[in-house]
């Protein structure tokens, strides 16, 4: 870690689920309070899958810090495909939106998804399936409102979505589709990913990659924050939020 401390970085971005927050839960005091902290030093990006409205709850509602540090903070909702900077209030930009065929092409591949892919149907599904974001269509196997007890032990090795995705390949040629939170997988047009929003905030900050460090929970193949790493990138992986502080602690030393 001490190289990386040492290394001088002007931007520090972040995953939300599993990294900065358990899933779809806001942030404790105390990550808010870090964030803070590191606003302080240095420009600090969120990049997740979810919607502007998610960010509003789960990022922002907690965290409270002075004008000139939020000025600092990047939010990139859905992939990067929303750009968001705080300039007396949050002003967002839009691209990359799925079309009604797409959406509906997606949704029409996840009918029967679990037999599809030889897997038990869950016994009770919480809220809708498919959450419609825009840019990407997000699927949660245990339905969006599940219970975090619930969603944190259906697919712990990512095993049953490597399966489920294998099907929905062959049935979406064309799309994007990568593993994100607990029991996702987010589908959107062929090369929307966290490098596509990742080459956003670059173009859009004159911050080089070279000065950027990347921290999220599912930097592995097929992980939605694997794509960090073909940039060249740094990046530093975490298995949740208390690993994500220790790092945040000792970028602060």
């Amino acid at each position: 870690m001490k190289e990386i401390v040492e290394k001088n970085f002007d931007l520090i971005a972040f995953d939300i689920d599993g990294t900065l927050t358990r899933s779809k839960l806001p942030l404790d005091s105390e990550m808010a309070e870090l964030l803070c902290r590191l606003l302080g030093r240095y420009k600090v990006a969120i990049i997740s899958g979810a919607g502007y409205e998610q960010f509003q709850w789960q990022i922002l509602g907690p965290l409270v810090c002075q004008p000139e540090k939020m000025e600092k903070l990047y939010l990139l909702p859905v992939d990067g495909t929303v750009f968001c900077n705080y300039r007396d209030g949050w002003q967002c930009q839009h691209d990359a939106v799925l079309s009604r065929e797409e959406g509906e092409s997606i949704k029409t591949a996840f009918e029967n998804i679990f037999e599809k892919s030889g897997l038990e149907n869950p016994d009770k599904i919480y809220g809708e399936l498919v959450e419609d974001r825009g840019a990407q269509l997000n699927f949660s196997a245990l339905g969006q409102e599940a219970p975090i007890e619930l969603k944190e032990k259906w697919d712990p090795d990512n095993k049953k979505r490597e399966r489920m995705i294998e099907v929905l390949r062959r049935a979406l040629p064309g799309f994007s589709m990568h593993i994100g939170g607990t029991t996702s997988i987010e589908i959107t047009k062929a090369g929307i990913d966290k490098a596509y929003g990742l080459n956003k905030l670059i173009e859009r900050t004159g911050i080089s990659k070279e000065k950027m460090l990347y921290i999220g929970d599912k930097l592995f193949k097929g992980g939605n924050d694997g794509p960090a790493l073909t940039l060249g990138i740094e990046c530093r992986a975490v298995g949740n939020p208390e690993e994500a502080k220790k790092v945040m602690l000792e970028m602060l030393e």
